[in-house]
């Protein structure tokens, strides 16, 4: 049941009759995998297999998968990691070392594969579906991501972008409500504060955020 102030963060279904929508933060195993409150997974092939859908994940490289508050990621996503990438510096690409039985002795060092460093997702970023995340890519808060997109490079706080690989489509808002909203942090509200403001916080009259005090 809903309590008057909405759903605990700390539940993994926010909605009990509704088990296609988990709270990520909820089901996360691994220590390198870092998701705010009221961050959603929505998938009705479970939604509480996010942490399946990030991938070459290895605890050895030590990337970060770092999810910030309010998103709202739809099914289908992949966050691909570091442990993906294959040495580039030398003639082939061919990781003949996994292969065994002989082949160990090519093993690349850690300096001899490409690092793109953490992947980190903000605050109420929306992800639409089958949206595939390559590693090191930081997208800003508020920003949309359209279905089917492939990003490859960072996306600006309060930005739509889609496309194979993902382009800026267009800012959300002016530049003055952008810097508002950067330094109200609304996500970092006590939840009575952000209860008591819904209204406006979904009122399309977007002046009235500039409103509360």
């Amino acid at each position: 049941m809903l309590n008057k102030l909405g759903p605990n963060p700390n539940d993994i279904y926010p909605n009990k009759d509704i088990n296609s929508v988990c709270f990520i933060k909820n089901t996360i195993k691994s220590s390198n995998i870092k998701v705010g409150d009221y961050t959603y997974y929505s998938d009705r092939n479970g939604a509480e297999n996010f942490e399946e859908h990030v991938t070459h994940h290895y605890d050895f490289i030590g990337d970060k998968l770092i999810i910030g508050k309010f998103c709202a990621i739809a099914s289908g996503v992949e966050f691909i990691m570091n442990g993906a990438n294959h040495r580039m510096n030398s003639i082939t690409t061919y990781p003949f070392n996994i292969m065994a039985n002989g082949w160990e002795k090519s093993k690349p060092t850690t300096k001899d594969m490409p690092f793109k460093g953490d992947t980190i997702i903000e605050n109420d970023v929306w992800i639409g579906q089958n949206v595939t995340i390559m590693p090191g890519i930081k997208i800003g808060d508020g920003a949309i991501i359209a279905a089917n997109s492939v990003v490859t490079k960072n996306i600006p706080a309060y930005h739509i972008a889609g496309g194979n690989p993902a382009k800026i489509i267009r800012k959300r808002f002016d530049d003055n409500l952008i810097s508002y909203l950067l330094e109200l942090k609304w996500w970092d509200w006590p939840k009575e504060k952000i209860f008591s403001n819904l209204e406006t916080l979904c009122n399309p009259n977007l002046e009235k955020i500039k409103s509360i005090t």
